[in-house]
């Protein structure tokens, strides 16, 4: 590896599988200090393992306001600020329209959009002078299948990028 990412720190939510553990693995390899954030412990420890001293996991469900505030307390405090942030975690619960219940869409949209928003908003404080921000979609969004159609990230996920590329702008960053 090049280690183009050396002395920087990155915080990844949804790091315990998926295109998150595979940044995180990456960023490591790459010379960053990589912060895991994830809901499940157990996927979270073996990727920290995996990863090795270059990660910390920090067990975090991105739609609940106190995890979050752990989570950076925990940046604060062992590495001071944040050069990338990757905001992937991601959910939704299979329900064909004409199915979906309210506690499906206040659990996809509380990661997706409430989760998201938040991650970025949060982080503002920690960012570097140049910070980046990357949110992560889905394909989901281009042609859902049908019990997949509250996944369809578009309008989700194009609110969340619009909110966070205006507050990182009014913040100074170039997210």
């Amino acid at each position: 590896m090049t280690e183009v990412l050396a002395g920087k720190v990155a915080v990844v939510t949804g790091a315990g599988s998926g295109i998150g553990l595979a940044t995180a693995r990456r960023f490591a390899a790459e010379g960053a200090r990589v912060f895991l954030a994830g809901r499940r412990q157990e996927p979270l420890d073996a990727a920290v393992a995996e990863i090795g001293p270059a990660a910390t996991g920090v067990r975090t469900d991105v739609s609940v306001q106190a995890d979050l505030d752990e989570l950076y307390s925990v940046v604060r405090e062992e590495a001071g600020r944040i050069d990338v942030l990757v905001a992937n975690a991601g959910s939704a619960v299979p329900q064909p329209l004409g199915e979906i219940t309210e506690e499906a869409i206040d659990a996809t949209f509380g990661t997706n959009v409430k989760g998201t928003i938040f991650t970025v908003q949060k982080a503002l404080p920690l960012l570097s002078d140049g910070a980046s921000i990357i949110v992560t979609g889905s394909t989901n969004a281009l042609s859902p299948e049908p019990a997949w159609q509250l996944m369809a990230h578009r309008r989700q996920r194009y609110a969340t990028w619009c909110a966070a590329g205006r507050s990182a702008r009014r913040n100074g960053s170039s997210g």
